[in-house]
């Protein structure tokens, strides 16, 4: 059978394509805009007709009809992270949770420690040779169909078809349908004058020639802004956005001194305009691949002067970050916050550096706390963390004891706060 004809024999609307799922089943989705709008759609109409299916995912997009308690026992939505649609359901208890790194998605499911029966999955066009690209998210998506009894694409011209370990052949699909709706935007955070502050304390320190990952957000954006004067710089990271494409299209960014892939970006999931995806097409300098190989600390780290940026929600005086929870109350998740950590400080003369603001609600709370609140989960541990950046100044905090880290932290702490800080340090016989 030719390619164009099996592609006929698996094209079907929507609402027949669902019916590849049945009861039970684990349903894999990729990360934000690679999530396929018409099938989910679909699925949220029949959802009721279904029990115990689940929609295993990280950080959805849009809020389709199956985020509702009401409906839970027939489709419920299951987090690898907690976006704007699901957070709500992960703070209400309906809505299930799995904690885990990014870079170990795709082993948790080869290992068949995450179920992963049925994938929906945004596609491009399939080239001549009968395969699609996934572009938007090869996430942990490419080892899900590798173990999913049934493949359901999506397909779209909006799609990109990048280069990559992102590819899937006709052959392994079960069902397609087509859209031609435009993929979702999502715009660049505001950045005021407290991000511009830390992305300048932040760029300062990144030399020519670093190879970088950068997290989304307001101040990651900041610092990358800072950058279009910068050399030969590289990027290995896990979301592609148009702050990268702004870099590459400042000079800033030639892949020429990265150690792994030289000339080449990596990146396993894309978020942002449509000029970013049409920047993804056949990018000869662009690859998309598997979170495992993106997010691996020890492949990242093989790249010298590796940086990464992530933000954070609170610190504590021992150096321990919150970025995930307030408290107990999930917000978002894991993702790939602690592997970058962990790659920049393998890294030969690497960097990994932790934002935040200094305060929140108004100045009203101090995001520098004595200890993190009860129930907070610790995305990223005392040890592994070494730069800490605020409005007010750097920490650095790998190899110093536990009272350097609490006297460097309060030094960078709103000045409103750094009283009660060194009381509670004290307190606490740290200072």
């Amino acid at each position: 059978m030719s390619h164009q004809s099996a592609y006929q024999s698996k094209r079907m609307s929507a609402a027949d394509a669902v019916r590849q799922v049945h009861n039970g089943d684990m349903i894999v989705v990729p990360t934000g805009v690679g999530e396929p709008p018409t099938l989910l759609a679909a699925l949220s109409e029949q959802r009721r007709d279904f029990e115990g299916v689940q929609i295993a995912q990280i950080l959805p997009l849009r809020k389709y009809g199956y985020f509702d308690p009401e409906t839970a026992e027939h489709v419920r939505h299951c987090a690898y992270f907690f976006g704007g649609p699901s957070r709500p359901g992960g703070q209400g208890g309906w809505i299930d949770y799995v904690p885990a790194y990014f870079s170990e998605l795709p082993t948790l499911i080869e290992r068949r420690q995450l179920p992963a029966d049925v994938v929906f999955t945004m596609a491009s066009p399939m080239d001549e040779h009968g395969y699609f690209s996934i572009s938007l998210a090869a996430d942990y998506t490419m080892a899900a169909i590798s173990r999913a009894r049934a493949v359901v694409l999506e397909v779209n011209p909006n799609v990109p078809f990048a280069n990559g370990n992102c590819h899937v052949h006709v052959s392994q699909v079960s069902a397609l349908v087509e859209s031609e709706e435009p993929v979702l935007e999502v715009g660049l955070p505001a950045i005021g004058p407290v991000q511009e502050a830390i992305g300048q304390y932040v760029a300062d320190m990144i030399p020519d020639g670093a190879t970088l990952q950068i997290g989304y957000g307001g101040i990651p954006d900041a610092v990358v802004m800072q950058l279009t004067h910068k050399h030969d710089l590289g990027i290995h990271t896990e979301m592609i956005g148009d702050g990268i494409m702004t870099l590459v299209e400042s000079g800033a960014v030639t892949n020429r001194r990265k150690n792994v892939n030289r000339g080449r970006m990596l990146a396993t999931f894309a978020l942002g305009s449509n000029k970013l995806y049409r920047f993804m097409d056949r990018n000869p300098a662009l690859e998309m691949h598997p979170v495992d190989v993106t997010n691996d600390p020890y492949l990242a780290g093989r790249n010298d002067q590796l940086v990464s940026i992530n933000a954070s929600m609170q610190v504590d005086l021992i150096g321990q970050c919150g970025s995930e929870s307030l408290g107990h109350t999930p917000y978002s998740g894991t993702g790939g916050q602690a592997d970058f950590v962990r790659a920049a400080n393998r890294s030969r003369d690497g960097k990994s550096f932790i934002v935040l603001p200094s305060t929140a609600k108004e100045n009203s709370i101090s995001r520098i706390v004595p200890t993190l609140a009860p129930g907070t989960h610790v995305t990223t541990s005392k040890n592994d963390v070494n730069y800490v950046v605020t409005e007010h100044g750097v920490a650095q905090l790998r190899g110093k004891t536990a009272k350097q880290r609490a006297e460097a932290l309060i030094a960078i702490a709103h000045p409103d706060f750094r009283p009660e800080l060194r009381q509670a340090a004290r307190a606490m016989k740290l200072l």
